[in-house]
């Protein structure tokens, strides 16, 4: 019989306050080693945590999102453990009474709809960072993280294969964009995520899960899935007995390897944090938080096809943005043409953004220059191709579309005289396409088509040329 996968996941998201979660120190990425750091955050003696406000707020508008219930009471834990990389022998965390609970995100996959249950969501400190010096054979500590704030994401154990994890992450990153609560860099470490991983016959007991733990890459994520559900089936296929653990993935060699017993809570001795008191919210500041809630991408998509009338595939592909999604209301409002917005988004600027490596939530282009060239093309006073062409130039380069079009001498040829001359010096030169097409090929009119918008130096207006054309040629083989 097939084993069932049986997956739960722990994601980490570090906050994009200014300051760490107990301390004034900079949450910025990088930096001079250890320079971001002071005795609250690196643990000194006698040095007492003071709770950052917008973590709190950041941690309950995800909560609301999610559909969590909202603990108004919660409390602080000190989670202990010795690590080289957490200065102070244990980290504040939330373990039996965290801020959020029992919520819900929908994925999608392949039209099919499922809700992944949300157990919990808590607040708690990131750790400092090993540095291993692979020439020098030691290992280096950078505090500049430690203390930095975190939210973990904690999942009942819904899913059942890789593609459904993927999915989960893509939707929950969208959202936390959205809310602009985490930057979402997986590449930096801002985002990444725990897979524990059993298997079970199907409906059965849950088997022995295993951890592979710090995942930054959705590419990572999906590989380690599969190499730990084919390294379990092959040991209870052999009769052996799958050990829990946590696991460390190393994507160089594709494999993980163990790095210690898998340890549950009593191995911690949790117990409340001394140094920090309860956390109240109140029903005023909750409210306030709702109604600071922006629209999300699932909301957007629902509107942009109801107002603009864009296809539900324009919508998608905007909506995994912010930026896009920005960038696409300021096309349709100052250009008055939201469809042809839609199709310049998708179309060429995600072609140059992939070409490129281009980053959809960060590139910058000219809205106004973008606005303007939507509607010589949609006036029929350049042709498709130069549009693209200019598109490009400003996406590259930024130039002044306007002033490039001139000097280039781009505007499109709609003089019915100068047409109907390139089209009879066409239909001379080719009479065997023109036989062709009195013979009913149709492919022998794009031929002529395309011969005659050369003959124009590319500069014909579509339209017009395709009209003339066709008048011709029937007048010809009447």
């Amino acid at each position: 019989m097939t084993l069932e996968t049986v997956i739960g996941i722990e994601v980490h998201a570090e906050l994009n306050t200014k300051s760490k979660i107990f301390c004034g120190c900079s949450t910025a990425f990088g930096g001079e080693t250890n320079t971001r750091v002071c005795p609250i955050c690196s643990g000194q003696p006698g040095s007492l945590p003071k709770l950052n406000e917008a973590v709190v707020e950041r941690a309950v508008k995800l909560g609301l999102v999610l559909g969590c219930d909202i603990n108004k009471n919660s409390k602080f834990d000190r989670k202990n453990y010795f690590y080289p990389d957490l200065p102070k022998a244990y980290q504040i965390s939330q373990l039996y009474f965290p801020i959020c609970t029992d919520g819900k995100l929908e994925i999608d996959i392949d039209g099919k709809k499922k809700n992944i249950g949300i157990r919990e969501i808590h607040i708690e400190e990131d750790a400092g960072k090993l540095i291993h010096s692979s020439g020098e054979g030691g290992t280096y500590i950078d505090y500049n993280r430690a203390g930095v704030p975190l939210l973990e994401i904690v999942t009942n154990p819904d899913f059942r294969n890789a593609q459904e994890v993927v999915a989960f992450i893509e939707r929950l990153r969208e959202t936390m964009l959205y809310l602009d609560i985490c930057d979402c860099k997986m590449q930096e470490g801002s985002l990444r995520a725990d897979i524990n991983l059993s298997l079970r016959q199907p409906g059965g007991e849950f088997g022995t899960r295993t951890e592979t733990k710090n995942l930054n890459s959705l590419k990572a994520i999906a590989h380690a899935i599969e190499y730990e559900n084919k390294r379990q089936a092959e040991i209870i296929k052999n009769n052996g007995k799958v050990v829990q653990q946590t696991r460390r993935w190393d994507e160089d060699k594709n494999t993980s390897f163990p790095m210690r017993s898998k340890e549950n809570a009593q191995d911690y001795r949790y117990f409340a944090e001394p140094d920090l008191q309860p956390l109240e919210i109140s029903s005023e500041w909750l409210n306030e938080i709702k109604k600071n809630i922006p629209e999300l991408a699932n909301e957007k998509r629902e509107r942009y096809i109801r107002q603009y009338g864009i296809s539900s595939y324009m919508a998608e592909v905007i909506c995994t943005s912010k930026n896009l999604a920005k960038l696409f209301e300021d096309l349709a409002q100052k250009s008055g043409e939201p469809v042809e917005a839609a199709n310049l988004i998708t179309g060429e600027l995600m072609r140059l953004i992939n070409e490129t490596g281009a980053q959809a939530d960060t590139f910058a282009i000219d809205e106004n220059k973008l606005a303007f060239l939507i509607s010589l093309v949609v006036s029929g006073k350049i042709n498709r191709s130069v549009y693209k062409d200019i598109v490009a130039e400003v996406f590259a380069n930024n130039i002044d579309p306007e002033k490039y079009i001139a000097e280039k001498g781009l505007l499109a040829v709609s003089d019915d005289s100068v047409i109907i001359a390139a089209v009879n010096q066409v239909l001379s030169n080719n009479a065997d396409a023109v036989a062709d097409f009195t013979a009913g090929k149709e492919k022998a009119f794009g031929f002529l088509m395309g011969q005659t918008m050369k003959n124009l130096g590319g500069k014909g207006d579509p339209a017009s040329v395709k009209r003339i054309l066709l008048k011709i040629l029937k007048e010809r083989t009447a």
